[in-house]
């Protein structure tokens, strides 16, 4: 079991390290600036460029936190009485709110600090 939870754990964060590395590979290049105002971001600063990267892997764990709820309810509406279905349904169904209200937190906390790390550098987020 503990296997298959490594597994799962790498495959996600090599998917959201898919989405991350193409910025991360241009930042050297003489091709950053065109990538960056491709995608809408013009001249770009640093916090700025933080916060929506903060943004969408916040809204990628918010995703994966929702789906982990509607696979804890489909488990239990399909349990057909079977207790020990219900028991699990229910443990993933508490740890994917858990998970939600720690998002969430973590959400607030990372917009506060990169408010307050715009305010000092006089950047826009």
């Amino acid at each position: 079991m503990k296997k298959l939870a490594l597994i799962k754990i790498s495959a996600i964060s090599a998917a959201v390290m898919a989405f991350i590395m193409p910025a991360i590979v241009f930042a050297q290049s003489e091709n950053f600036t065109n990538f960056r105002e491709a995608a809408g971001g013009g001249t770009a600063e640093f916090v700025p460029m933080i916060g929506g990267i903060v943004n969408v892997i916040m809204g990628l764990l918010g995703v994966v936190a929702v789906l982990i709820i509607l696979y804890g309810g489909f488990m239990w509406m399909t349990a057909a009485g079977n207790e020990e279905k219900v028991t699990k349904a229910k443990k993933l169904i508490i740890a994917g709110i858990i998970g939600l209200v720690v998002i969430f937190a973590a959400f607030a906390i990372a917009q506060f600090v990169i408010g307050s790390l715009a305010a000092q550098s006089n950047a826009t987020v």
